[in-house]
């Protein structure tokens, strides 16, 4: 099976292309703007190539040359919080960089399964007695970032259903693990042991501490996807989410018991959002019943593996 991991040094692609190694997969990943560091993928350089989906051409270029038997589509400017400063360059990416991909496959003649990375940020504010929150649910989303996620899932479809290109997409509730930077686990988790190492002071920045997510392990999710492309219907969505929910300050309390010395959390109004989802929570049963998924993974173990991974990390580049 040949496998085209598009986004490859980003956090979700890293562990997909890990996987598909491991597995003997004829695996192929594009580079561009990594959001891991360098050395979290020095060990499958050989198996990248640079590509930018903004451009066309480029798209092609690798389509072209690996004829993938699975596509997965990853490549995007991800953050939420960064597509309220980069609107423009947001879209460009993850809606016009869609379109580049499902034009390379309809000129290209190959017949992939397309899994593409959604979001729960299209569903945007839910009420209470909606939650957990099902795929049938209306997409409202609150920021640039959710918009653009539900344009991509629009593309996808609509390619399945005009040139039957099969598409899956999944829509992807909070994902943490070692090598994320940018979320809420990942925040806190680095610095406490930037505090555990005396490169700040002992006090534990946060923001909104009264939120509820549920969390998914990326390793949970990698699998999740694989069994999509392996198992799920082109033309449906699927929801992979955490099976409960934490409200953020439970997770300053599980960093709290990894941590070498004692914290005092403090809210710095910096990090608080101009709107911020009270609760993000799926239903992940279509997936459940479609693939046999389970989450296996416990937030537990996860925080643990992250402060284990800012250890390695900080102190390899400690001066």
């Amino acid at each position: 099976m040949k496998v085209l991991i598009l986004g490859a040094t980003g956090f979700v692609g890293s562990y997909l292309l890990e996987r598909a190694l491991a597995a003997g997969r004829d695996v192929v990943g594009t580079d561009y703007n990594a959001t891991i560091a360098s050395s979290d993928y020095a060990g499958f350089q050989d198996r990248l190539v640079r590509c930018d989906i903004r451009y066309r051409e480029q798209v092609q270029e690798v389509i072209d040359t690996t004829r993938p038997d699975v596509i997965y589509l990853l490549s995007a400017q991800s953050y939420p919080a960064l597509s309220w400063r980069a609107p423009i360059e947001t879209l460009e990416t993850n809606v016009l960089g869609t379109a580049n991909v499902y034009e390379a496959i309809k000129t290209s003649g190959t017949d992939p399964v397309v899994i593409v990375a959604c979001s729960s940020a299209e569903y945007g504010d839910v009420a209470e007695g909606d939650i957990p929150v099902k795929e049938s649910h209306p997409l409202r989303p609150l920021h640039p970032y959710g918009i653009s996620k539900v344009a991509t899932e629009m593309l996808a479809l609509q390619y399945w259903a005009n040139n039957r290109i099969r598409s899956v997409c999944a829509r992807i509730f909070n994902t943490t693990g070692p090598r994320k930077t940018g979320d809420v686990c990942a925040d806190f988790t680095q610095r406490t042991v930037r505090i555990e190492m005396g490169l700040d002071e002992p006090v534990l920045r946060v923001g909104n501490l009264d939120t509820w997510r549920a969390i998914t392990d990326v390793r949970d999710l990698a699998r999740a996807l694989e069994l999509l492309a392996e198992k799920g219907t082109p033309g449906e969505v699927y929801n992979i989410s955490g099976s409960r929910t934490y409200q953020v300050r439970e997770i300053v309390d599980l960093v709290q018991a990894h941590a070498k010395v004692p914290l005092k959390p403090w809210v710095d109004p910096a990090l608080l959002r101009p709107s911020d989802e009270k609760v993000i929570f799926g239903d992940s049963t279509k997936l459940i019943q479609a693939t046999g998924w389970s989450q296996e993974v416990s937030l537990e173990q996860t925080v643990g593996d992250m402060m284990d991974y800012w250890r390695r990390t900080l102190a390899a580049v400690k001066p």
